[in-house]
């Protein structure tokens, strides 16, 4: 459904901080109806956003021997390689990916940060740190469209778990018979991704098709996670999507997983539920709930079946 995409909602980040309230309402309708939108005057500088792309672009042109030095090991998330994948039997997803635990700190492995390109952990370190000041302002007007004060959620992320993938799609001779990446939706509170500008590979699930996401240039595109699913008993969905590849072009894109606590109990809040809307959703521990939908492959929302009622 291309013909949707320039209807992707757009959300301007320097108002809606302000609490302008019709960029408030503009936010609720895009999680309500299409669970994706992207976000411009996000603040964080273009040369930065540059640099993250250049590196990670290096470091995938790298040898593979060099590469599967930061391999991810079979029991771990972090590390290069592909995470979900459970049967030998599966059919991989066209695409190489780097996945780094960033914050809470004393998480991070660095013996799976690359050395090459020179730099590129701190160019991770200060993008990362940017993702994340632009993450907690959403999740403040997260809070406000859901009837909250907006400190609310915050404090349900004060040690919050933020992982980074950074994904390669090489170009591909028959695109028409593999995908970049499986449909799904994210374990996460909300995903920011910055992709390139000049190459279109990511798609949406919307009204029972799939509607590509023009870039826009320095612009980062976010999505609801399951967690907002479920605190929200469904208002807000967190919608599958997926990459696909073509035959020319190689893309990067590069994902910011904002989620709740390790011990955080997720489950819908009870002023959203009443005899109209009963409770969808029980309650699940994140932990609990992260590692039940890494044991199995990527499927569009069938990990999300733990916490259905």
């Amino acid at each position: 459904m291309p013909h949707l995409s320039s209807e992707v909602p757009v959300i301007d980040l320097a108002l809606l901080s302000n609490g302008n309230k019709m960029e408030l309402l503009k936010l609720d309708v895009a999680c309500k109806e299409w669970g994706f939108f992207q976000i411009v005057n996000h603040g964080i500088q273009k040369e930065l956003l540059q640099k993250m792309k250049d590196a990670s672009s290096e470091f995938f042109k790298l040898p593979i021997e060099e590469k599967n030095k930061y391999a991810m090991a079979s029991n771990d998330v972090q590390g290069y390689g592909q995470a979900y994948v459970v049967s030998e039997e599966q059919t991989l997803d066209w695409s190489d990916a780097l996945c780094l635990i960033i914050y809470p700190t004393q998480y991070r492995k660095l013996q799976f940060w690359p050395k090459t390109p020179e730099g590129f952990k701190e160019i991770i370190v200060t993008y990362a740190s940017e993702v994340k000041r632009v993450g907690k302002e959403l999740i403040s007007s997260l809070s406000v469209i859901m009837g909250m004060q907006k400190h609310v959620f915050l404090e349900l992320h004060k040690e919050s778990l933020q992982a980074l993938r950074l994904n390669y799609y090489p170009p591909c001779n028959t695109p028409e018979q593999v995908l970049g990446l499986s449909p799904h939706s994210d374990t996460s509170t909300i995903t920011l991704l910055m992709q390139d500008d000049d190459v279109i590979g990511l798609e949406i699930r919307h009204q029972g098709g799939w509607v590509p996401v023009t870039p826009l240039s320095d612009a980062l595109v976010v999505n609801v996670g399951d967690v907002f699913e479920i605190w929200s008993n469904g208002k807000y969905k967190s919608v599958e999507h997926r990459a696909v590849t073509n035959k020319n072009k190689r893309r990067i894109s590069c994902a910011f997983f904002l989620c709740p606590q390790d011990d955080a109990e997720v489950e819908p809040l009870d002023h959203l539920i009443d005899a109209q809307n009963p409770k969808l959703y029980q309650k699940v521990r994140y932990e609990d709930y992260l590692r039940q939908s890494l044991k199995r492959k990527m499927e569009g929302k069938t990990h999300m079946e733990v916490a259905r009622i």
